[in-house]
């Protein structure tokens, strides 16, 4: 561990790469990602609840303004005749662990753990799975993987919600990796416009005293995590 470092002078150059290749990112359009064979394509969105869209003490305006480019994907998707959609949800115990890093949220049976209505009121909204989850992970302790073992035609995977750098991060990373271990073909890809996390500035966090977030950090560092681990990072899905 380097034992006296100085970030804002030595990670300059880096910020400006990473702010480079951020603008740089390439748009994709979703007829070629579906490439007339909609039945290998899933659809996962992963947090998109009134607990981080709408109410409650995470919940915050940049989260909640991916509700129409989500819904946005969800409709193209359905029209072009991707049905593997998943919804991938904190349901909170209320004696979860996790209250030791975050405030009480999403605890099951309260609205803040509900999908957000302008994805439970889509005209196909029966026809989308709702998984519940106890932590970051859409994949640990849930029935994702029972359900991808149901769906084993399935080898492109779009995911979209929040956080960049939690549970989006989570998910995009555990599908990438498990396809690298088990010699999977596999594409996972994560449209920018479609995923964002929450910021929560220096001033506020010592006011509170909580931890810093930088979300446009966040977010950028961690897309660009995931591209360097063989995630499909792009800017927008056309």
């Amino acid at each position: 561990m380097t034992s006296n470092m100085n970030l804002i002078d030595h990670s300059r150059p880096f910020l400006a790469y990473l702010e480079e290749w951020y603008e740089a990112l390439p748009t994709l359009p979703l007829a070629e990602v579906i490439g007339g064979e909609p039945g290998r394509v899933a659809l996962f969105s992963i947090d998109m609840i009134n607990g981080f869209c709408k109410e409650g003490p995470l919940a915050g305006p940049r989260v909640g303004a991916l509700v129409p480019p989500v819904v946005s994907l969800f409709e193209r998707a359905y029209g072009a005749g991707v049905r593997a959609f998943v919804l991938t949800q904190d349901t909170h115990n209320p004696n979860t662990p996790e209250f030791g890093a975050y405030p009480p949220h999403c605890i099951a049976g309260t609205p803040e753990s509900q999908t957000v209505a302008e994805i439970a009121s889509l005209p196909f909204a029966r026809e989308i799975t709702t998984i519940t989850k106890n932590s970051l992970s859409s994949h640990l302790g849930t029935t994702l993987n029972q359900w991808m073992q149901e769906h084993p035609q399935l080898d492109t995977f779009i995911i979209i919600g929040d956080c960049t750098d939690l549970c989006v991060y989570s998910a995009a990373m555990h599908l990438r990796l498990e396809a690298n271990a088990l010699n999977l073909q596999r594409r996972v890809i994560v449209p920018a416009s479609a995923v964002d996390t929450f910021d929560t500035p220096v001033e506020v966090a010592r006011e509170l005293g909580i931890k810093a977030h930088d979300g446009d950090l966040h977010h950028v560092l961690f897309l660009h995590h995931m591209a360097s681990n063989g995630v499909e990072v792009v800017r927008e899905l056309v």
